[in-house]
């Protein structure tokens, strides 16, 4: 059996893998998605294969990621299931406003629930933080719904350090997650000291730089979509990254893995880091992903790794 994890101070526990949900009817993050049958299958295979940590959000296709995943659970026992949910953002048309208040949180988790077609959530976060609710309050309202049963633990996302601190002044808060990864490490310095102190589990997110750091691009690669933006992705940076990129190769290949599963295995060396969630479009995708939990780095290589991205 795979080890569990706690997330934070809360009685959750989750497999170290899970699944990250934004290509499961998130159709305004990826416009080509259109069959939702594949992202159902997709969780199917997670949850088929031992993963039982499936992370979605609100904002994922405005409550269709929500939905599909609420079609899936009905058919597993819903008591082996952690469901994270994201949400704070009001939805207006095309547009949206953040909104952290007690009253719309409260709202929003009953929202949530239907879409999940379930009467509780395992974590739940706070999105993004809005500009003027105090956060402390914002996660107030959260331990309420987790005393009434609603929510089992509390998360934050996209906080800068000083509104985590302040969102867990009474301690309440489990989980952080934030960007993080090889090309992009000042979480290490920003977050993981206190995340560490105060026992918050740490959730990368962007955990392989939008595939950049699974070793399958080379420097003739042109993007339209998100990573056309990205400063990784950009001129001589990008040709950087790649050639750092191709120094895994020898691990991996003396591993019988993927340079992404060293990748991710490397992140379980930092303080605080005990749980990712790379996302997946396809069953397949879902499969490879837990090979994983089979790669086991030496000291030597985890500061190898550590200073080729230094």
């Amino acid at each position: 059996m795979e080890p569990r994890i706690s997330l934070g101070k809360s009685d959750v526990s989750v497999n170290r893998v899970g699944l990250g949900t934004n290509a499961v009817g998130g159709h305004n993050i990826y416009p080509n998605i259109l069959d939702e049958e594949e992202g159902k299958n997709a969780v199917r295979a997670a949850l088929d294969h031992g993963i039982n940590h499936l992370d979605t959000a609100s904002m994922y296709g405005f409550g269709r990621s929500e939905e599909l995943i609420g079609e899936v659970i009905k058919e597993y026992q819903r008591e082996n299931i952690v469901i994270a949910t994201k949400g704070g953002i009001k939805f207006e048309g095309d547009s949206s406003v953040t909104n952290n208040t007690p009253s719309f949180l409260r709202q929003d988790v009953e929202e949530s629930l239907k879409r999940l077609k379930t009467d509780y959530i395992d974590l739940y976060y706070i999105h993004y933080p809005d500009e003027n609710t105090p956060k402390a309050e914002a996660v107030g309202a959260l331990k309420e719904l987790k005393e009434e049963g609603k929510i089992r633990s509390i998360g934050v996302s996209n906080f800068t350090i000083d509104q985590l601190k302040e969102a867990n002044q009474d301690g309440y808060v489990d989980v952080m997650q934030g960007e993080y990864n090889l090309l992009k490490r000042d979480a290490e310095e920003i977050y993981f000291p206190y995340t560490s102190q105060e026992n918050i589990t740490f959730i990368p997110f962007f955990p392989l730089e939008s595939g950049l750091l699974a070793g399958k691009y080379d420097e003739n690669m042109t993007f339209t979509d998100l990573r056309a933006n990205k400063p990784s992705f950009q001129g001589e940076n990008f040709k950087r990254n790649l050639e750092k990129v191709g120094r895994l190769r020898g691990i991996a290949e003396a591993k019988e893995a993927e340079i992404a599963h060293v990748v991710l295995a490397w992140y379980f060396s930092r303080p605080s880091l005990d749980a990712i969630i790379p996302g997946a479009k396809r069953p397949e995708q879902v499969r490879n992903n837990m090979k994983v939990n089979d790669v086991h780095l030496t000291e030597e290589e985890i500061y190898q790794i550590d200073e080729i991205f230094s």
